[in-house]
């Protein structure tokens, strides 16, 4: 059983870092996202990091949140955005595994099929807008380099011709637990896995630029 109580975002982001298994062939992949944000930001100052899933509800938000939270941990030029191929709406148990660990939700827009939130944690400096939408949004500054978390992403979107690069990074999806006694573990093991990940890449981009 994974615990969050006493813990803040920092805590967890190390933490997930530490105790997630990552095998070699994906630790491979990682480095080479690595490898490619650091080139970027050394050569334009900034890097666009665009999280795409088919629905933008559950992998590709938290991949948004936690790049988010990184590039504050790390002190690294890095914006986070997330699309998806179909928008439907950040999913309810997508939000509250996040509140959980730390991140502050505020309703911004209210809406049964999307409502937007404002995401914040304690120390930001600025504000992130949470909600479905398509990949191409006008709110995700390009260009961007694009990273597909789930298999479907990675079909429907064989060429993204915005995207600077293109990572297949998939996690298996929690949707599965929805309604379930493992639902609330299902998404945090998730959240935690993302956020591990997250932590690494981040870590090595870091060195790789200072």
């Amino acid at each position: 059983m994974l615990k969050t109580s006493n813990f803040s975002i920092k805590n967890f982001f190390f933490n997930a870092y530490k105790e997630v298994s990552i095998l070699d062939d994906r630790k491979l992949l990682l480095l080479k996202i690595a490898e490619a944000i650091a080139i970027e930001h050394s050569k334009s100052g900034i890097v666009n990091l665009n999280f795409i899933c088919t629905h933008n509800s559950r992998r590709s938000q938290l991949g948004q949140v936690w790049s988010s939270f990184g590039a504050h941990y790390f002190n690294l030029h890095i914006d986070a955005f997330s699309g998806g191929t179909e928008v439907t709406a950040f999913h309810r148990n997508t939000v509250k595994t996040l509140q959980k660990v730390g991140f502050h939700f505020q309703l911004e827009v209210f809406s049964h099929q999307n409502p937007k939130y404002t995401i914040t944690f304690d120390g930001a400096n600025k504000v992130l807008l949470g909600f479905s939408k398509v990949y191409n949004d006008a709110i995700n500054t390009g260009p961007f380099m694009a990273i597909t978390t789930c298999n479907n992403a990675d079909t429907n979107c064989p060429f993204i011709p915005t995207a600077s690069h293109r990572f297949h990074m998939p996690f298996v999806d929690p949707k599965a637990s929805d309604g379930t006694a493992q639902q609330d573990e299902t998404y945090l093991k998730t959240n935690q896995q993302i956020a591990g990940e997250i932590y690494f890449v981040f870590s090595q981009v870091k060195k790789l630029v200072s």
